[in-house]
């Protein structure tokens, strides 16, 4: 955790002296803190005002954070991280919480390999107990993960990520849409735009236990998005290979059929002759790391071909992004030809190769998860570009570096999201996409903090030849600074896609890849392989022109 002087050490709302920076992102910042008045250590989450918000905008988001806070804060519950207080300081809210120091079970899946069926029993009835308590109150949690699950050595276990922050950065970042979670964690509901009911909580527990029991998540983090999305809603449900007592728990829970799940109560039950003696933690001796609370911890199911290790998911005993607010209405889509919005923030993470990209881009543009079979091919025309717009924007990190302002111009009606990956051979990165209402075109801004000490464009370029699908380089032409203009095609493929594999679908990407001072940048502009000729000298051209690094 970064210090803070005592010049820095500002007084929030007269009550909560800060003492330290958790972390940060581009959706805002989580300080360690004292409140003076109770004489308490807590957790101060400080809600960011996103770029290109109006004054109203903001009052608006404001006001809504603060009386949606307040009405979570009714659930208190042993099993749950509370929620202190909202405060407004500066007409800015911060969310005041419990300070947990304590790894999330994603880290020590990590750290340690598959959780015995006593500890796995420990963390699913405390679990199902806070869920409970969150389904008594009117909350639906609607992200329920291994990374949202806190482990203490004591046995202390608690459910986070019921928060805030994201209600701000959904209400920013969209006009319509839905919200997703973890795709390996993900219910087939939520992923088919389905009503999400507190049954969503009761899948994503199953999924957490069948990560504790295995050692791994029920679908692959590894795989692109668009075949996890797939396998979730039209394949069969996996069944945990550690053949124990809680696979009865596991596979009642993760049922397609959201009526048809096991309830908490008789998942307490099942779980309660497994339970150790009061006051034994079964916890004591496992490994925990301080500097990999932030890291990936999940690992991948197994693929047909052996893969790397991926991250799968980012993970901290205080996240940045909390799940939804349960409160509001289901958001539906408006029409075939209206955009469906999938925002990805913070510790939302769709990890995975590239191919994973152009998933969410289908997705964001209203298009159905996998293409359309067809036995025939149809010219994309050059699409027309709208008028493009300077938009600023934050590819700041989860660990807290700093430096990640910009601004680069965008066409007015693309939509925004953010994304933070970790990848095994680079450093972790901030990716801020705008997708196209089409879902055919995407410009991606990445960031690699600290990268220049370590790397070189050469791994960058190694990186990406192992990671995208059929990736094929067709130019490469040195910049004056030291960076490198990059093209190159790729491929993906359908195989499983309903009804028989789908057509491929070829794309270009032009990319420069900037060293900037200790930082690496890309700016990418992905389209299909029909418009590459006139995106070039287009919208490419005009978006490396703009493109600054910097407040504005």
């Amino acid at each position: 955790m970064a210090a803070v002087s005592t010049s820095e050490q500002r007084l929030i709302a007269g009550r909560y002296r800060v003492r330290g920076l958790i972390g940060q992102g581009a959706m805002g910042v989580v300080w360690s803190a004292y409140d003076e008045h109770l004489r308490r250590p807590v957790a101060v989450k400080e809600v960011r005002r996103q770029p290109g918000v109006t004054d109203a905008e903001a009052a608006e988001l404001r006001e809504r954070t603060l009386r949606e806070a307040r009405a979570i804060a009714v659930l208190a519950h042993p099993n749950v991280v509370t929620l202190h207080d909202v405060v407004s300081d500066g007409d800015e809210p911060f969310v005041v919480m419990e300070y947990v120091q304590a790894p999330s079970l994603a880290q020590l899946l990590r750290l340690n390999g598959a959780c015995t069926d006593v500890q796995a029993a420990v963390i699913g009835s405390a679990v199902a107990a806070g869920l409970l308590a969150a389904h008594a109150a009117g909350i639906t949690h609607r992200d329920v993960k291994p990374g949202n699950v806190l482990v203490g050595t004591d046995g202390t276990v608690k459910l986070t990520d019921f928060g805030i922050a994201r209600n701000v950065s959904e209400r920013t970042l969209t006009r319509s849409g839905v919200m997703l979670g973890s795709p390996a964690y993900i219910s087939p509901e939520v992923v088919s735009g389905g009503r999400v009911t507190p049954a969503a909580d009761l899948w994503g527990l199953g999924a957490t236990l069948f990560a504790a029991v295995d050692g791994r998540a029920p679908y692959d983090p590894d795989a692109p998005v668009l075949e996890t999305l797939h396998r979730v809603v039209d394949g069969e449900v996996p069944v945990p290979e550690h053949d124990g007592p809680l696979r009865a728990v596991i596979t009642g829970l993760m049922v397609k059929d959201p009526e048809a799940r096991m309830s908490l109560q008789e998942v307490r039950e099942l779980l309660h002759p497994l339970l150790p003696a009061p006051g034994r933690s079964v916890f004591a001796d496992l490994k925990t790391s301080a500097e990999d609370a932030a890291t990936v911890v999940t690992r991948p199911a197994p693929a047909p071909e052996p893969a790397p290790e991926p991250p799968g998911e980012t993970s901290a005993p205080l996240a940045l992004a909390p799940g939804p607010l349960p409160f509001a209405p289901a958001v539906r889509t408006r029409g075939a030809v209206a955009a469906a919005v999938l925002t990805l923030v913070a510790a939302l993470l769709f990890a995975g190769g590239a191919a994973g990209g152009f998933a969410l881009a289908r997705v964001v543009g209203g298009e159905p998860v996998l293409p359309r079979a067809t036995t025939t091919t149809v010219p994309v025309p050059d699409s027309p570009v709208t008028e493009l717009v300077v938009r600023s924007a934050d590819a700041s990190t989860l660990a807290g570096e700093q430096g990640g302002a910009f601004s680069v111009p965008v066409p007015e009606d693309w939509v925004k999201f953010v994304e933070q990956r970790t990848p095994e051979t680079l450093p972790n990165s901030t990716r801020v996409h705008w997708v196209a209402p089409t879902g055919t075109a995407e410009l991606v801004v990445e960031r690699f903090p600290e990268y220049t000490a370590k790397h070189t464009i050469e791994d960058y370029l190694s990186y990406l030849a192992s990671r995208v699908p059929a990736y094929r380089p067709v130019g490469e032409t040195p910049l004056d600074d030291g960076g490198l203009r990059l093209t190159y095609r790729t491929v993906e493929s359908f195989p499983n896609a309903p009804g028989g594999p789908a057509p491929d679908l070829t794309r270009v990407t032009f990319a420069d890849v900037q060293p900037r001072g200790a930082d690496l940048w890309v700016v990418s502009l992905t389209v299909p392989i029909e418009q590459e000729d006139s995106a070039r000298s287009g919208l490419f051209a005009d978006v490396v022109a703009g493109f600054q690094v910097g407040s504005a």
